[in-house]
Parts: structure tokens; C-alpha cells; sequence
């Protein structure tokens, strides 16, 4: 053989859903890239309609989704753009889910029950997902759930450093809304200086099926600034009745940080006329005006996804940007 010339460069392209072109567009600015230009439409009967407008052939494609409402719609555009990337021959294909829908379906709490968490991971490996990267999994198990490498990317990180440079003078408390999140509050504890710990005890009404209510604290927050952590607000009744229980055990305010604002239904009214003193979350999901409010904090993701990105993209190690190990 002889004249043969073989490349071994590297094509980094990056995709984007219809959920939030937003996000996309700011990680793919971190990256000093683009996104790749997409035909996406829906039909008449709302089947879902995708294709790329240039050729992806050997690349290592990013596709980025959030998984918000439509959730359905979203995800089935998601596994139709790794299907389109597949059957064009891209060489690697990793979907990028800043909120991972279903994920609060992660096991049988009763019989007859489905496992929708598992069933989210088997679509995308049968659509042809080499990886998938989530922020904040609701819990840890379903990095299990998908057969191949799963990032499991932390916000802590960028929830922290914000309260610490805007509530470092104050006496802070870091407070879990349940027992369940207690070492994600040790975390927040780490990074605010060993700030103490309290959580909220809750028991559930017979008679209000699905619905806790936080009843009494567990740990000293009298006089203390409370920073009220959780992975998400859906309705914010279990968050905003948490921020109550604290102010009447003598918290001096009530800061709420979560990382994913789904802010459903009654929400925005709901964390509005609370007692907290601000409402921090960032932009997994798209907040549109409608659910923005005058105490709310969006902190960007981008910075975060961008780097796990590029650590993926050039063989490096996403773990190392969390705990320093390579």
C-alpha cells in the first residue's frame, strides 16, 4: 500500500433540541463553537421531524436536551436526533440531559409499578447513545441504569460559591429538607466552612396521598441563616413548607438552593409569598418570564456542561472536576 493518507483529527460538533436552545447556545459559545444547524419540526399529528443540515459522518456529537414540559415531546425529539446521528454514521454520541426526565421514577415504591428512570436509560442506548451526562441525578442509582459511561455532573459547585461570596458574613446553617440528603448537605457544609447541619423531619398524611409535610427540625438553627438545599423545585410545597418550619424554630431567614427549577403549577406564586429570603437555582431547564420572580437567582450552567464536555471530548477525566482525581 502506498499513497494512502489517514486522519486521526478529532470533529467535536455540538446539537440542540427545541427545549432550550438557550443553554445549548451558551455552551456552545463556552466552547467556541456552534450548533450544528437543525431542521426540527412537528407534524400535523405531532410525530417529530429531524434532520441536520450538514454531514456528521465521524464526528463526536453532543446532543443537548432538557427534559422539560412538554417532557414527552422533548425526550422523543432527544432520541430521534441520537437515532438521526446513529444511522449518519457519527462516531461517538453522547446525549447531554441537564434535567434527566423520569428520574424521580427510579424504583418499585408499590406493586405493578413501572421503573420509567431504567426505561429512560434502555431508549437511549437502543437509539444508539455511546454516553449520557445528567446534572444532579434525584438519585445516584440511576448512573446504573444506562450501559455505558454515565457523568454524573454536581452544581453544588456553583450554588456554593455563589451563597458563600454573597452570605459568607453571616451565621449560616446548612439544612436538608429530608433525611435522605443529608451527605449532599455535609458537601454544601464543606464548602461554607463547616457550617452546621439540621434537617427537616417529615411524616406523611393518610388522607394526602403523595404529599409530606415538614413538621419539626432536627439541629440548631435559631438566629442562623438557613440555606435550605435540595436537587429540585417541582410544586414547592415540600421546599416552602420546609422554609416555614425553619422561620418558626427561630431561623433568622431562609435561603432555598436547588439546582433544577421545573417550578410547576403553583410554584412561582407559592415561592413568591414565602418566607425565604432568596430562591437560587440554575438554568438546567428553561425559565421562561412567566416564572421569574423578584427573589429568584438563575445561576448559568454552561460553564459547568462545557467543561465536562470538553474533559469528555479530549479523554480526560469529569471526575477531577469535582473531587480532584484524575
Amino acid at each position: 500500500m502506498s499513497g494512502m493518507k489517514l486522519t486521526t483529527e478529532k470533529n467535536l460538533m455540538v446539537f440542540s433540541g427545541r427545549a432550550h436552545p438557550a443553554l445549548a447556545q451558551a455552551v456552545a459559545d463556552e466552547l467556541g463553537t456552534t450548533l450544528v444547524p437543525t431542521e426540527a419540526r412537528d407534524f400535523a399529528n405531532s410525530e417529530t421531524y429531524v434532520r441536520f443540515d450538514e454531514s456528521v459522518r465521524g464526528c463526536d456529537a453532543f446532543v443537548i436536551q432538557s427534559h422539560t414540559a412538554p417532557i414527552n415531546h422533548n425526550i422523543m425529539e432527544q432520541l430521534i436526533m441520537v437515532d438521526a446521528l446513529k444511522r449518519a454514521s457519527a462516531k461517538r454520541i453522547s446525549v447531554i440531559t441537564p434535567f434527566y426526565g423520569y428520574a424521580r421514577q427510579d424504583k418499585k415504591s408499590r406493586g405493578r409499578e413501572p421503573i420509567s428512570a431504567r426505561l429512560m436509560a434502555d431508549m437511549f442506548k437502543v437509539a444508539g447513545a455511546d454516553r449520557l451526562m445528567a446534572v444532579d441525578l434525584h438519585t445516584d442509582q440511576i448512573q446504573g441504569f444506562f450501559d455505558g459511561p454515565v457523568d454524573h455532573l454536581q452544581a453544588l459547585p456553583i450554588l456554593a460559591e455563589y451563597v458563600a461570596d454573597k452570605y459568607s458574613s453571616e451565621d449560616l446553617a446548612v439544612v436538608s429538607p429530608d433525611a435522605g440528603r443529608i451527605k449532599v448537605a455535609e458537601q454544601w457544609s464543606k464548602r461554607l466552612n463547616g457550617a452546621p447541619l439540621a434537617f427537616i423531619h417529615k411524616t406523611r398524611d393518610v388522607t394526602r396521598p403523595n404529599q409530606s409535610v415538614a413538621n419539626r427540625v432536627i439541629g440548631k438553627v435559631e438566629g442562623r441563616t438557613c440555606i435550605l438545599v435540595d436537587d429540585m423545585i417541582d410544586s414547592g410545597g415540600t421546599i416552602c413548607h420546609a422554609a416555614e418550619a425553619l422561620m418558626k424554630d427561630g431561623a433568622a431567614s431562609v435561603i432555598i438552593a436547588a439546582t433544577h427549577a421545573i417550578l410547576s403549577g403553583p410554584a412561582v406564586e407559592r415561592l413568591r409569598d414565602s418566607v425565604a429570603r432568596e430562591v437560587i437555582v440554575t438554568d438546567t431547564l428553561p425559565i421562561t418570564p412567566d416564572k421569574q420572580f423578584d427573589k429568584l437567582t438563575a445561576l448559568s450552567i454552561a460553564p459547568l456542561l462545557s467543561e465536562a464536555i470538553h474533559q469528555v471530548f479530549e479523554d480526560g477525566s469529569v471526575t477531577s472536576m469535582f473531587d480532584g482525581l484524575s
